[in-house]
């Protein structure tokens, strides 16, 4: 067995956000500086994973909540957009670069998921292919940089999974959730509208579209809050609403449901919500982003 690391390049860098450690650095120090950190310490946050000049901002209303001095390790799930994934995959790689500083793969971990027989190994190539898990890399990097020694990441990446798998997934995973050395990061946009992403959704009693659109995705926001995996599928269902992150959402309030069973206390809340930009007319798109976190009593 070669002992060669393995280093998942920060791939898009230079064009999702800055490649240059000093600049990232400052423009990561100006959004947190404008966040609150209303719910510290989060046990897990729901963040988006665009381009940071459209969803910087607001990611950091969730990262804000990251209390280093107890995380330990940082499970990242984020959904598979490029590659057929019905299942879960975990990454070959060891290291994952960013411009800030490397994050180190939690290998013991990955050798307890591996062992249940339920993840894929997704390619090196794949990994670098995603920006779901990799848009979390630098606030991540950059919330943890007081104890950067001492905390490792285990990324996830989430398929298209069935509402059974998503409770396979959450019960799985809930035991990890209990431990309040553990940070969970959900990676999920919002609402995609427009003709390019082929959903049109609009209700006239809101107003302009971008209200119609806000009323929608506030409306899955509070069933989030509520905690309720069902609710939150039966929502998916009926408006079919494009929140590109809804499995590992939907893993995660599995894993919520599971330890709530024991007698566990979890609040969630939403801390922030914005829109690329205001839809008003048919030829129009826009990507919304929401950010909040999950405290456990």
């Amino acid at each position: 067995m070669s002992n060669r690391v393995v280093c998942r390049e920060a791939s898009h860098a230079g064009s999702w956000y800055s490649a240059s450690g000093s600049q990232l650095n400052a423009q990561l120090e100006g959004w947190l500086s404008q966040a609150q950190s209303t719910i510290r310490p989060a046990r897990a946050i729901i963040a988006p994973h665009a381009g940071y000049t459209y969803c910087g901002a607001c990611a950091a209303h969730a990262y804000k909540q990251v209390d280093p001095s107890v995380t330990r390790r940082v499970f990242i799930l984020g959904p598979s957009h490029h590659v057929p994934l019905s299942r879960c995959a975990l990454s070959p790689a060891d290291v994952y670069r960013t411009p800030l500083y490397d994050l180190r793969i939690d290998q013991k971990v990955y050798a307890d998921l591996w062992k249940t027989g339920l993840f894929e190994r997704m390619s090196l190539q794949t990994d670098e292919d995603e920006h779901s898990i990799e848009m979390h890399l630098p606030y991540t990097a950059k919330a943890m940089e007081s104890h950067k020694d001492e905390f490792s990441i285990v990324p996830v990446l989430v398929g298209a999974l069935s509402e059974s798998k998503e409770q396979e997934y959450g019960r799985l995973l809930s035991k990890y959730l209990a431990d309040p050395s553990n940070l969970f990061i959900i990676s999920s946009d919002f609402c995609h509208w427009g003709q390019r992403f082929r959903y049109t959704y609009y209700d006239e009693s809101q107003g302009e579209i971008y209200r119609s659109i806000e009323h929608l995705d506030k409306m899955g926001m509070s069933i989030i809050e509520q905690l309720d995996p069902i609710s939150f599928t039966n929502y998916l269902k009926k408006y079919r609403n494009t929140i590109c992150g809804r499995h590992p959402i939907g893993v995660l309030l599995n894993a919520v449901a599971e330890l709530r069973k024991s007698g566990l206390e979890m609040n969630f809340s939403f801390l922030n919500y914005a829109q690329s930009s205001q839809c008003r007319n048919w030829q129009d798109s826009s990507v919304s982003y929401a950010a909040g976190g999950l405290i456990v009593h």
